[in-house]
């Protein structure tokens, strides 16, 4: 066996040719196939399944009895063969049997056979047939194998579309299209509501000839094709306005990082060697690509991996000369975009005029395409499954984040409903802009501190359109989020800086880095061996910055430089007793003598606080205060805590309210200590920004509040409306001598008492 997946490839390749060329039958050939494979990769099995009416169906084999070719048939996702086809994906097993899925045949005769691989053979991003082979002793193929295995299934694609024997009854593109009106639900990801007709992002480039009669005339077009592509990325980039400076510039630098990768230059050219067209090369790699991300649990991995995919379909496109994406023809009038995925290169492409929503089949909060697109003002629902199977080109739609989802073909009825909720929130958004230059005062005098919560340059804005206090919670970890590799300290130095100067007099409140668990990084070194199976609680946020103190000096370096001359107020996150607050506070005084001894300029000021998201750290809060200048809440981390209900858990999200007894009992039980210590508490996180929520806050004596920017006219106009005094009392009461629920109970006071909550 070669001991290079090109040159694996290469030598089925140059026998696959020839025959391909011969005048047999496709039967014949596909014979033939099964055992060139076999021999090439010394595997006693190999055989080839076609989806046929719906069905996989054995069309040759080398190993198998041979009385079973065309009568051993598998439903998608039936047995190994059915689950490759219906997920699309490899598998590789030492021990077949012991896979969930498997199924066993006993006409095929493969009881004797251990170890199995297959490969899923592709036309139009959908299986229509599977490659697979099968040894008798337990092992796995290696790599070189597995990547031969995959290019010649992209060969097999081809012989079987020539020979005709691709099926169409089971294409998704044939299912009938709802013509009535749709509701489809998907995931918040950039707020907002707006109107247009659907336009899909691209058409599939189809790839008709796989194998290259000229090796360096393909190697020769993906030159060409990875200089154009190039310009246009740079030219995105010089293009792209924002305004000054924002992390968006990261995120197309890491992209502009990616398209210059020479990995993955190199593995398209090894698929060239192979024997494959520039196009089949590309395409081989992005199929690599794709189940590799079906493989990755990180999702924030799984994010940097879809700007490769972006890159691979612009290349694509180029070398096949086919660039009539959507932005490119030019959008005619508002538009929805839909799309499995984009990348923010692609959406800089179209006229953001005309470009009103995008709704996407996949994406995630911290997916490069989600920070540009809040950058450019544009509305994103994310993880809408099955979208085309909904939603036809030209389609009206009615996208509105806030409610998550998607309307499309809506009555007028439905439309003039639409409308008026829009008119109505853009009337509610102009009384809130209102009220910025009031101050937060409820009716009974007291002053109620709002701040917002940040973790992007642009964020800062949000302090003049609202009016608010400051920044409760700055979260450092997303510049970690959205880089390729570990920001250099002076990097981080002038995003703090840049926070600082344009927060101006108004405090901002610095959470040091929040990495680790189901925020891993994939540029730091991760213990395979301890995989963690609840991240949320294993080795993340202060516990992983504790270990790894290199990390945490570099970024208390940059905070203190960054804050010179100000006062920097700085928050520990995830803290679980007292001496981790010691630890972090300590390493942070260490890296001020150190500068202070090289005459760097310093705060005037280092106020220290702890988030208090771990609930043991209630129980040590007499030990805790005293070494403290203030004490923030994480009502997220706190509450799934508290409950042992992952947040995140769709059965549990709805589950566990913050108006729950236990909830507001603990919360006193912290108030408390707190206020007598004079240490100012506040909150941060999404409970603080409803406003029956907030007032229920208010009542137990928290006074500040950071929350997100658009929840601060909401929250302000509740306060004005309130009478703290009277509502401490009977918040007291009702705690004291419980009925559940107080939900009810507390906006029968709200509506009582006047108090606003729209």
């Amino acid at each position: 066996m070669p001991t290079s997946a090109a040159a694996a490839a290469r030598e089925i390749l140059v026998r696959l040719h020839e025959v391909m060329a011969a005048r047999s039958g496709a039967q014949a050939k596909l014979n033939a196939v099964v055992n060139i494979i076999g021999e090439a990769l010394d595997s006693e099995v190999c055989s080839i399944y076609l989806l046929r009416e719906g069905v996989l169906e054995l069309f040759a084999t080398r190993g198998l009895d041979e009385r079973a070719v065309h009568v051993t048939k598998l439903a998608p996702g039936e047995g190994l063969v059915g689950t490759i086809a219906k997920n699309v994906e490899t598998l590789n097993l030492d021990e077949a049997a012991t896979h969930p899925d498997f199924a066993y045949r006993p006409e095929t005769g493969e009881d004797r056979f251990h170890s199995f691989a297959g490969v899923p053979i592709i036309r139009r991003e959908r299986a229509v047939g599977v490659l697979a082979v099968q040894h008798v002793d337990p092992r796995r193929y290696a790599d070189v194998e597995i990547e031969a295995l995959q290019t010649v299934a992209m060969v097999l694609s081809e012989l079987i579309a020539n020979a005709g024997l691709i099926d169409t009854a089971g294409a998704s593109s044939a299912r009938p299209q709802p013509t009535t009106t749709q509701r489809i639900e998907g995931f918040r990801l950039v707020d907002g509501m707006a109107s247009g007709v659907a336009v899909f992002h691209q058409p599939r480039v189809v790839i008709e000839h796989v194998v290259a009669e000229d090796v360096e005339a393909e190697r020769h077009r993906v030159y060409a094709a990875f200089d154009k592509m190039r310009d246009q990325i740079e030219r995105f980039a010089s293009q792209a306005e924002f305004g000054v400076g924002g992390e968006h510039d990261e995120v197309l630098e890491t992209y502009k990082m990616f398209a210059y990768d020479e990995g993955w230059a190199r593995r398209i050219n090894e698929a060239i060697d192979s024997g494959l067209t520039a196009e089949a090369a590309i395409e081989r790699v992005q199929q690599r690509t794709r189940m590799r991300m079906r493989e990755i649990d990180d999702p924030l991995l799984r994010d940097r991996m879809h700007d490769l995919e972006d890159l691979s379909n612009r290349l694509l496109r180029i070398v096949a000369g086919q660039l009539g994406t959507a932005a490119q023809m030019g959008l005619r009038q508002d538009t929805i975009l839909i799309a499995r995925n984009l990348g923010p290169a692609e959406l800089l492409e179209y006229d953001r005029r005309r470009l009103k929503g995008v709704v996407l089949e996949e994406g995630s909060l911290t997916a490069h395409v989600t920070i540009v697109a809040r950058a450019m003002g544009v509305p994103v629902l994310g993880r809408v499954r099955d979208v085309k199977r909904f939603i036809g080109e030209g389609d009206r739609l009615l996208l509105d984040v806030t409610s998550e989802a998607v309307l499309a073909r809506p009555t007028a009825a439905i439309e003039e409903a639409f409308e008026a909720k829009l008119a109505a929130s853009q009337k509610r958004r102009a009384a809130f802009a209102a009220l910025k230059t009031e101050p937060p005062v409820t009716r009974d005098g007291h002053r109620v501190t709002l701040m917002v919560n940040a973790g992007l340059r642009d964020d800062v804005a949000a302090l003049d359109l609202t009016g608010a206090d400051g920044i409760g919670l700055f979260r450092t970890e997303f510049q970690f989020l959205v880089s390729a590799t570990l920001p250099a300290r002076e990097r981080q130095q002038r995003l703090y800086r840049d926070v600082l100067e344009a927060a101006g007099d108004r405090p901002v409140v610095f959470r040091t880095v929040d990495i680790g668990g189901d925020k891993a990084l994939p540029y730091l070194d991760h213990d395979e061996d301890h995989l963690e199976e609840n991240p949320a609680m294993g080795w993340r946020a202060l516990r992983l910055a504790l270990e790894r103190e290199g990390l945490m000096k570099a970024q208390a370096r940059a905070l203190l430089e960054a804050a010179s001359g100000r006062t920097l107020n700085v928050m520990f996150p995830m803290v679980s007793e007292p001496w981790e607050f010691d630890a972090a506070q300590a390493l942070f005084e260490a890296q001020r003598s150190w500068l202070a001894s090289r005459g760097r300029k310093l705060p005037n000021e280092v106020r220290y606080g702890a988030m208090l998201e771990v609930p043991a750290l209630a129980e040590v809060l007499d030990l805790l205060l005293p070494k403290l200048d203030f004490l923030s809440i994480g009502t997220n981390d706190l509450t799934q805590f508290l409950f042992a209900a992952d947040r995140a858990h769709p059965k549990l999200a709805m589950r566990y309210d913050w108006l729950s007894v236990p909830i507001l009992r603990f919360l006193r039980r912290v108030v408390v200590p707190a206020r007598a210590a004079n240490k100012p508490v506040a909150v941060c996180g999404e409970m603080g920004g409803r406003p029956l929520e907030a007032m229920a806050l208010l009542g137990l004596g928290i006074e500040r509040l950071s929350i997100t920017p658009a929840a601060v006219g909401p929250v302000k106009a509740m306060v004005r409306t309130l009478d703290l005094a009277r509502l401490r009392d009977d918040i007291a009461a009702m705690l004291d001598t419980p009925s559940e629920p107080l939900r009810p109970k507390l906006e029968a006071w709200a509506a009582v008492n006047g108090v606003e909550l729209a």
